[in-house]
């Protein structure tokens, strides 16, 4: 949807939510295809602009900053509008008949008048199914669980979900603060990223918070002591690495197995473990063809890591990603299992299964030489390659119980 901004006469884009956000408190916006945004923080920026190279196969490819203000339609129906890149570039279009859009134009018109703790979304499905009513249940803080019932044509419901709704709290949170806080005609900086999702029919994704310390060195004593706690009563602790958040794609019920933080925060060393597993498990049996390409990227990262002088990643996540819908539903539902194998191995360069590592959330970055840092460290991140060996290690102990 191309949209007139009420401040000035250009031209802007309708963000519609991210709806594949498992993680993270910062809202997550999407701006085309294959590009998304977040709000700018300084310190991230700087980090993606003095990116090492040997870096950039593992985060998100930057894409620069734009400018980002609150806009309400003529329902009354709140959105986040960017002017374009260019002003000569033709916007990106966002169909009014988008999921994303329907499913927060929606949330709105549930809440504007009541406030009530259960928000009624509608889900935008194609034409040929019927609708289906997602609710979602905040609970302590804003997490979130997702309940929806698609009804057939006779009435009779059968639980689905069809998304997950941690994105869409994660943007009902900082509208309400853009809304707030800062007049209408307020201008915000986001960054520009790379989607990296886009590939992917079902994208299954992991969010783990990395390292043993998650408070930046600009925290205040409160919010050190509270991040402190948090890694204390979880496995970031004992295994340098916590669930933030995962969805999952399960093929014999056509949804995703979503988890938030908060599930991630109470587990203990074999619910870590467990929660590994099932996020490789699409509902009928475990995707033992991506543990070799995740572990070889793993690996390669820590190899990476171990050659980084001074940085620190506190806070930052690294996501796991792979395709829920399998090679050979892609090609043929009638190949034999040996045909299915041969064409799950040949997916990507390599003979390998397509996955993909990231890094992600680098607001508490800092390194040696990067602007006005008052602390700085020697040798690589020991934190996060404790994280990163205890999660190749788990893999692997997966891998050969097979």
């Amino acid at each position: 949807m191309v949209v007139q901004g009420s401040a000035d006469a250009r031209v802007g884009v309708q963000l519609e939510p991210f709806l594949h956000q498992v993680g993270g408190h910062m809202s997550v916006m999407k701006y085309d295809e294959h590009t998304v945004c977040k709000p700018l923080v300084s310190r991230e920026q700087r980090f993606y602009e003095s990116l090492p190279l040997a870096m950039k196969r593992f985060t998100p490819q930057y894409k620069g900053t734009i400018t980002v203000h609150l806009w309400k339609d003529s329902q009354g129906h709140l959105s986040l509008v960017a002017n374009p890149l260019k002003e000569n570039q033709e916007p990106f279009k966002v169909s009014t008949e988008s999921a994303a859009v329907a499913i927060w134009q929606a949330l709105q018109q549930t809440t504007s008048g009541s406030g009530s703790a259960r928000i009624l979304t509608q889900l935008a499905c194609p034409a040929k199914e019927s609708p289906a009513k997602v609710v979602l249940r905040p609970e302590s803080h804003l997490s979130a669980q997702v309940s929806s019932r698609l009804e057939d044509a006779g009435g009779n419901q059968a639980e689905k979900k069809s998304f997950n709704p941690w994105g869409l709290h994660c943007h009902q949170a900082h509208l309400t603060r853009l809304r707030t806080e800062f007049p209408e005609d307020r201008r915000h900086r986001f960054l520009l990223l790379e989607n990296v999702v886009s590939p992917y029919t079902h994208p299954c994704i992991l969010d783990l918070k990395m390292g043993t310390r998650q408070h930046g060195d600009d925290a205040s004593e409160e919010k050190k002591a509270r991040h402190m706690k948090k890694c204390a009563q979880s496995t970031s602790a004992r295994l340098g690495v916590r669930i933030c958040g995962m969805q999952v794609y399960q093929t014999d019920k056509k949804h995703f197995l979503c988890r938030d933080k908060y599930y991630g925060r109470k587990l203990s060393v074999d619910g870590f473990r467990q929660a590994l597993y099932q996020f490789l498990h699409n509902g009928t049996h475990l995707r033992a063809e991506l543990l070799e390409p995740i572990l070889r990227q793993l690996q390669a990262l820590l190899a990476v890591i171990r050659s980084q002088s001074s940085y620190r990643f506190y806070s930052s996540s690294l996501l796991i990603i792979y395709d829920g819908q399998e090679p050979s539903e892609r090609t043929s539902g009638s190949l034999r299992p040996q045909e299915a194998a041969q064409v799950a191995h040949s997916s990507s360069p390599g003979g390998l299964a397509k996955v993909d590592i990231r890094m992600i959330d680098f607001a508490h970055t800092t390194y040696k030489g990067s602007w006005n840092e008052h602390t700085t460290y020697d040798g690589p991140d020991p934190g996060y390659i404790f994280g990163l060996e205890n999660l190749i290690g788990i893999l692997q102990d997966i891998q050969e119980g097979q």
